[in-house]
């Protein structure tokens, strides 16, 4: 299973926040790339750099944190945040990005997002699919849509999706652990491969995703609170 670092981006920063609540940020490093270079020194491989500037604007604004990491380590990038158009799809790669991550544009203009699956294929393309009570939501977590989550993945993976990223953002940031009956539910899809997002404080808990067969696991707030650490997610690798 993958071990994904989470780095979160507000004007060039590294920040947390507490189920996408921008009123709950709390800065935990000023130079996102000197994270980056510590996570890549305890052996991991995987990064999942979110451009909550962009989220919230509708357009990509941290091209730069992008490229810095990416030209400075050898992580494996993902990037999402702000993608609204194929110019900000040709730009996260053209910057560094190995995979990115589609939230808002898969919900609000479907077609756009099966173009972009078909250009760029679907080992480039994750759908995002964040949910509150089991509905999708957008923009940055503070619009919602009637879309359930497992329909929602189902029919992405139906034509053509093989990677989705869930995060149950009433989980997220809360470190009290992730939804693993939801993914349970998930993984039920033939042939999805899920990467869980929210709540994941512990390695038994990473070890219990690994065992129901998500692909991947996202760490965040567990990390920058102390609660894990690099060194140990790093043996996990």
């Amino acid at each position: 299973m993958r071990i994904i670092i989470a780095l979160d981006i507000v004007d060039g920063k590294c920040v947390r926040l507490t189920r996408g609540d921008f009123s709950t940020k709390k800065i935990y490093n000023e130079d996102p790339l000197d994270i980056a270079r510590k996570i890549e020194e305890n052996g991991i491989k995987y990064i999942h750099v979110v451009d909550l500037d962009g989220a919230l604007s509708g357009q990509v604004v941290n091209y730069k944190t992008l490229e810095t990491i990416s030209v400075s380590t050898s992580l494996k990038i993902d990037f999402s945040g702000g993608i609204r158009s194929s110019d900000d799809m040709s730009k996260a790669f053209e910057f560094g990005a190995n995979q990115v991550t589609i939230g808002s544009i898969s919900v609000i203009h479907p077609a756009l997002f099966l173009e972009w699956l078909a250009k760029w294929g679907k080992e480039k393309i994750i759908l995002g699919a964040d949910c509150i009570n089991r509905k999708i939501a957008t923009g940055g977590w503070i619009e919602s849509s009637d879309s359930d989550i497992f329909e929602f993945i189902s029919d992405y993976r139906s034509k053509g999706i093989k990677y989705a990223i869930c995060t149950d953002i009433g989980k997220d940031g809360t470190l009290n652990g992730p939804s693993v009956d939801l993914y349970k539910e998930i993984l039920e899809i033939p042939g999805i491969n899920l990467i869980a997002s929210g709540g994941i404080s512990s390695v038994a808990e990473i070890d219990e995703l690994s065992a129901i067969g998500c692909e991947g696991a996202i760490i965040g707030k567990a990390l920058y609170e102390g609660i894990l650490n690099l060194s140990d997610l790093g043996r996990l690798c």
